[in-house]
């Protein structure tokens, strides 16, 4: 998993309540178990028309928000089924990082399992994000998780709360893998012991 630390970058705004995770990846693209290739499929059906061709009206086909790495959004972002593929396609479209009042738990959970930085803020700060991500290409957001602030356009500054924990995989890009992998000293002395006192094991 990437590293998070610091990143600056457009914001899209999607002042939308309640953005479910069959919005952000519909399920006719979950057959996949790979984490790459999705993010063509990112909100797909507001993203096309029946064509196939972009719809013009939709934020992120929008020429200032095509390369956006960050999301403004409406409360309850993530709702719905718990589909993992979610984070993914946003991932692979090149967001990093998503701010909103409130996310659905499961899917504000995947998102730090997945190198995304989910924001919690409150409706005043996020009226003023979504401002500044209104202004287009001028909305150059800057994120800054060691020192949990969001930096806006006007030079202001937004803290945020975030779990240490949490907060320490992000700057470290550790996963659910690259955590167990850190205790290999430990699960090879473990491993070296129990073959010692359980011989017949190791030959099985």
């Amino acid at each position: 998993m990437d590293k998070f630390t610091k990143l600056s970058g457009v914001a899209a705004p999607m002042n939308i309540m309640n953005i479910d995770t069959d919005m952000i990846i519909p399920k006719n693209y979950l057959k996949t178990i790979k984490r790459s290739g999705l993010g063509k499929h990112a909100f797909a059906e507001m993203r096309y028309n029946d064509d196939g061709s972009d719809n013009p009206d939709f934020v992120l086909n929008k020429p200032a928000y095509r390369k956006a790495q960050v999301i403004v959004a409406g409360e309850n972002f993530g709702c719905g089924s718990s589909r993992e593929h979610a984070p993914w396609a946003l991932l692979d479209f090149g967001i990093r990082c998503v701010i909103s009042t409130s996310f659905a738990d499961i899917f504000f959970n995947n998102c730090f399992k997945n190198g995304i930085l989910p924001i919690k803020v409150t409706q005043e700060q996020l009226d003023e994000l979504m401002d500044d991500a209104e202004k287009g290409s001028n909305a150059v957001l800057e994120i800054d998780l060691e020192n949990q602030e969001i930096g806006r356009p006007n030079g202001e500054k937004i803290t945020f709360d975030v779990d240490s924990f949490r907060k320490h995989c992000l700057l470290n890009g550790l996963d659910d893998i690259g955590l167990t992998m850190e205790k290999g000293g430990s699960i090879d002395t473990f491993e070296e012991k129990r073959k010692a006192d359980r011989p017949w094991l190791a030959a099985s």
